[in-house]
């Protein structure tokens, strides 16, 4: 195992480089449309920062107990039983990290380089398996030499969202802004609904996976107890902050009607503000985000392949060996452009949404495994910030369920594999040695 390399800075840039992607740039105006006050958006992003940070506080309080990389599947199967980790293992092989590097990357693209504007003789998924490999490139030959380049994507990124928002604050009048209410035909604002609310919420929520980053490489860290908890903590107050001001310029800035039911909500805001220029760079500042968040996912996720190889889990090729999990990055790799080939946008993010949620209720739940165990838990706040997330987690996959009803189906499937991975590493472990 190499020396840790990753201290406060670099933990808290992977996380919010795993959080800040498409979602807060396209999330807004189908919200204005089920919400009809710029308020009640703004809200609902508030209220899915909330749950966040109590997630963040109780990954923290694991990864006090068990200071070492693999997230879900280390702490379900070192709290619960090694069976439950090893299907959270496949999870994150499968969905949390191969599922999220393909979506992120395939937005890449879309954002850079529209089907429309893209030249007959570059093919589709170009760009997306070219950011994929670049990030695998970087990743798989030290931690150092990854976590520097993600380090400088991470400043430029938060600087170009800062700029943004400054320019709409001074540069233009906030008097002219013309964000209201979206108003129905008879001129009335629609009624506030709980509904509609939650599953606002749901999509919003999204938007903050990615606020557990640090976990999966705390065996890299500087006194991960304490910098491996600071940094989602700190991680998520920054992307908090980013989210409820960016999302109040998008819906406060352009009329309603030109942003309501659309997804394109940063760069319309962003032609209201400042015309065809600030549209252009609007579209820049979401590729670099989606960059950082596929670089993220790169470096985080084959940690998690290599702790399940070293149990066993997963062939011994993918247990890390030396600076970085370099086999285990070549696989995440692969796997990642495969489905980049075979799978579009729409159809991975719902999946992606009620597989991970119902993965990470089950993380923080182990919480209370760990309480009866040993009499104590290391964290403020309990038991109710744990039980606040877990079963706000559980309502957003089931509302996920109630809408999409195949992506529980193959969410199950996802749960059999790791279940079939589990019964064949048990065989493997029980047969002689030859």
């Amino acid at each position: 195992m190499s020396t840790p390399r990753l201290g406060g800075v670099s933990l808290t840039a992977l996380v919010v480089a795993n959080m800040i992607g498409a979602g807060v740039f396209t999330t807004s105006g189908f919200a204005l449309a089920d919400l009809h006050t710029p308020l009640r958006v703004l809200a609902a992003w508030l209220a899915g920062g909330l749950l966040a940070l109590c997630g963040a506080l109780s990954y923290g309080a694991l990864v006090r107990r068990l200071p070492a990389s693999g997230g879900e599947y280390l702490f379900l199967a070192r709290l619960v039983h090694p069976a439950l980790g090893c299907v959270a293992g496949w999870v994150s092989l499968l969905a949390g990290f191969t599922g999220a590097i393909a979506f992120a990357a395939s937005a890449f693209e879309a954002s850079l380089l529209p089907a429309a504007a893209r030249p007959p003789w570059l093919p589709a998924d170009t760009l997306a398996i070219g950011v994929v490999l670049l990030a695998a490139l970087l990743h798989g030959r030290a931690t150092g030499l990854g976590a520097w380049a993600q380090n400088v994507l991470v400043a430029l990124k938060l600087v170009v969202i800062l700029a943004f928002l400054v320019f709409a604050l001074l540069a233009s009048d906030p008097q002219a802004w013309q964000g209201a209410a979206l108003r129905g035909a008879d001129g009335r604002i629609g009624a506030f609904e709980w509904g509609a609310f939650a599953q606002v919420v749901v999509w919003v929520s999204l938007s903050y996976s990615g606020f557990n980053a640090a976990v999966y490489v705390a065996g890299e860290a500087i006194e991960p107890r304490r910098s491996v908890p600071r940094a989602m903590l700190l991680g998520t107050l920054v992307v908090t902050a980013l989210y409820l001001a960016l999302n109040a310029v998008f819906v406060l800035a352009p009329p309603p009607a030109a942003i309501a039911g659309h997804e394109d909500v940063a760069t319309r805001a962003a032609q209201a503000l400042g015309g065809d220029a600030l549209a252009l760079a609007m579209r820049l500042t979401i590729a670099l985000a989606l960059a950082t968040s596929v670089s993220s996912m790169v470096m985080a996720g084959p940690r998690v392949y290599a702790q399940m190889a070293a149990d066993g889990v997963l062939p011994r090729i993918f247990a890390r060996a030396d600076a970085a999990p370099r086999q285990a990055v070549v696989l995440q790799a692969v796997l990642a452009t495969g489905v980049i080939l075979v799978t579009r946008l729409e159809n991975l993010l719902s999946y992606l949404g009620f597989t991970l949620a119902v993965t990470s209720a089950l993380t923080v739940a182990s919480l209370f495994v760990l309480a009866r165990r040993e009499r104590a838990v290391p964290m403020r706040g309990w038991p109710w910030l744990p039980l606040t997330y877990v079963a706000g987690t559980l309502v957003i996959a089931l509302l996920t369920a109630w809408r999409r009803p195949a992506e529980p189906l193959a969410g199950l499937v996802t749960v059999a594999l790791g279940v079939f991975a589990w019964w064949l590493a048990r065989r493997r472990a029980r047969q002689p040695a030859a």
